[in-house]
């Protein structure tokens, strides 16, 4: 196996760091790796908010369900989906840009998640570690105020950044799934009994029908999902007038 697959295969969410700067050479390190990901038509349809001010590291503590490692990382990166400067851009040379699209904003979206896993695997190459912070797409609103969004602009990714402790270098990695769950041939797979049952993969001391229901509330109906799903509706709001 080599150093790229090894690093690949290893890497894990980290949440609790050394108290060790990441040097001004790691964090460009990461930011040109990050902006060296494939991307739609070379376009770059993301814009990344380094934020470095600790009051605002705070404020994205209390918007990001309350999570106190955030504020403790090295480095903290939001990727916002940009669906603006390329039109704003359009707009100054009288090109007639149509109206934009929520097709526009899902290729945004794609073009900044692939720049945020090229920071991951780059910054876990340095020996950084890294969480991703799925709950920056909730309390828009707030999030908008903070870090100063226009319209068209979305924050899809957070990214928090620092050097693992002993104890999260130890850490084992949680399982993911079989491939046979994943991977289907040439069509998507029928979804029988078998097949669904194959998402208790992981085990537990609950039957699975037990742990489904309890996965299902702690995740699905929670109330951190139901805001996310509230906040880019709102969102998309921009896209329909």
């Amino acid at each position: 196996m080599n150093d790229v697959m090894k690093t690949i295969f290893e890497r894990k969410s980290v949440r609790d760091y050394e108290n060790k700067e990441i040097s001004e050479e790691e964090r460009r390190l990461i930011l040109e790796a990050a902006c060296a990901a494939p991307t739609a038509g070379n376009q770059q349809l993301y814009t990344i908010i380094d934020v470095k001010d600790g009051s605002l590291k705070d404020a994205l503590v209390d918007t990001c369900d309350h999570q106190d490692f955030i504020a403790k990382a090295g480095m903290v990166l939001v990727f916002c989906a940009d669906t603006l400067k390329w039109h704003e851009g359009f707009k100054d040379c009288d090109c007639k840009p149509r109206k934009r699209g929520v097709g526009d904003l899902l290729l945004a979206v794609c073009d900044a998640c692939i720049a945020a896993q090229n920071a991951v695997i780059a910054a876990e190459s340095l020996g950084i570690g890294s969480c991703y912070i799925g709950d920056i797409m909730e309390n828009y609103e707030r999030q908008r105020e903070l870090l100063k969004l226009p319209d068209y602009v979305f924050p899809c990714v957070m990214l928090v950044l620092g050097y693992p402790t002993e104890a999260q270098k130890q850490r084992t990695k949680v399982k993911r799934a079989p491939l046979e769950l994943i991977v289907s041939e040439n069509s998507y797979p029928e979804m029988d009994e078998n097949y669904r049952k194959g998402l208790f993969y992981k085990g537990s001391v609950q039957s699975y029908e037990e742990w489904m229901k309890a996965f299902c509330d702690r995740k699905y109906n929670s109330g951190f999902s139901r805001e996310m799903s509230r906040s880019v509706k709102e969102f998309l709001k921009q896209y329909e007038s």
